[in-house]
């Protein structure tokens, strides 16, 4: 590797010459006008909260994972129980026993964003650890067997009785693949999105990072598709043909109130999704919801800007609608503020676990 190849390998400029590493606000901050010019023809600051009306504050911000799967048909996610924060061992084992989960488990924040604090558990003492390290209520849901997993991006305007796909990301999980030769932390430091990740990693599987993987032998290291976590999004927009729209639009007509979001799916082929068939919703997001098939890497930033103002438009648009024609209050501005500070104050919170 040339002394140009290391300075480019490292964390500091991986994150300045690729803006899907970039922080929330140097993406956000060049289009807040544009927000803001939504915030004065809606008259309110907090427009959004009406977009879902059965979602806390629409789903923009500290919204309770748990009562967004109750507007869920049980059909459409996992097996999951809460569980309250500082529960006691006991009573957590029986939680279990009772609902009968089956390994391996999902532990995560009730209230969560970008992956933080999320961990797959295959033992009873997982859970355990995992409660114990716990600020927070959480969840324990059976983990979806589905190999695949895509963001799709759903939206309907309340006048209308059939709602749109405007995005699809497809998820490529952080796995490693073996040459023969190199260990697995050599290898991840050869490749900039690992890098990026292998401090999490060097803490998670320690020294089984120096194993060597025969030749073409892939290692899953991290398992659920979040970008933040190392996963690669790819932006798979086009394949929203009829018939996925139709069944995603059939699935989200059934939870009461969504009218605008992204939902996170896994499923076992393409073909059966589009029908349907075996595939299970990992999270349902709100209007906090990003266009994650902006941050495929082979996208511009000004692409990304344009998707952003245009999910935007359409959030405003839904809002307005609801908020006149079926008389839903805007958040008010002390509301609004005090829902950010406690944002920030349980992002903290989480962060640390």
């Amino acid at each position: 590797m040339t002394f140009i190849q290391k300075i480019l390998h490292r964390p500091f400029f991986i994150k300045l010459l690729h803006w899907e590493y970039w922080s929330f606000h140097a993406v956000y901050t060049p289009i807040y006008l544009y927000w803001l010019w939504l915030c004065i023809k809606a008259r309110s600051f907090f427009f959004f909260n009406t977009s879902n009306p059965t979602i806390k504050n629409g789903g923009f911000l500290m919204e309770s994972k748990k009562d967004i799967y109750d507007i869920i048909p049980q059909e459409y996610y996992p097996k999951t129980i809460f569980i309250n924060a500082n529960t006691n061992k006991a009573k957590i084992l029986s939680l279990v026993n009772e609902a009968a989960l089956k390994f391996p488990l999902i532990g995560k924040p009730d209230i969560g964003m970008r992956g933080l604090s999320v961990k797959k558990l295959e033992t009873i003492d997982d859970i355990i650890d995992y409660a114990q390290n716990s600020k927070v209520d959480f969840l324990l849901q059976e983990f979806i067997p589905f190999e695949q997993e895509v963001g799709i991006f759903y939206y309907r305007y309340p006048n209308e009785t059939h709602g749109h796909i405007s995005g699809i990301v497809g998820k490529e999980f952080l796995t490693v693949t073996g040459d023969g030769i190199s260990n697995m932390e050599t290898l991840l430091s050869k490749d900039k999105r690992f890098i990026l990740q292998l401090p999490a990693l060097q803490k998670a599987y320690g020294d089984t990072l120096q194993k060597v993987l025969k030749r073409n032998e892939d290692f899953l290291l991290v398992p659920y598709g979040n970008h933040a976590r190392g996963a690669k999004f790819i932006d798979l927009s086009h394949l929203a043909d009829e018939q996925l729209t139709s069944m995603i639009d059939e699935v989200c007509k059934n939870v009461d109130g969504f009218y605008f979001g992204r939902m996170d799916v896994r499923y076992n082929t393409w073909e059966e999704l589009k029908q349907g068939k075996n595939f299970g919703i990992v999270e349902l997001n709100g209007a906090g919801s990003e266009p994650t098939h902006i941050y495929d890497p082979k996208h511009s930033i000004f692409f990304a800007w344009k998707e952003i103002i245009r999910h935007w438009r359409i959030l405003w648009k839904i809002s307005r609608i609801n908020h006149h024609k079926q008389n839903m209050p805007y958040m008010n501005f002390s509301s609004g503020i005090r829902m950010f500070k406690e944002n920030s104050a349980y992002v903290k919170m989480i962060s640390t676990e």
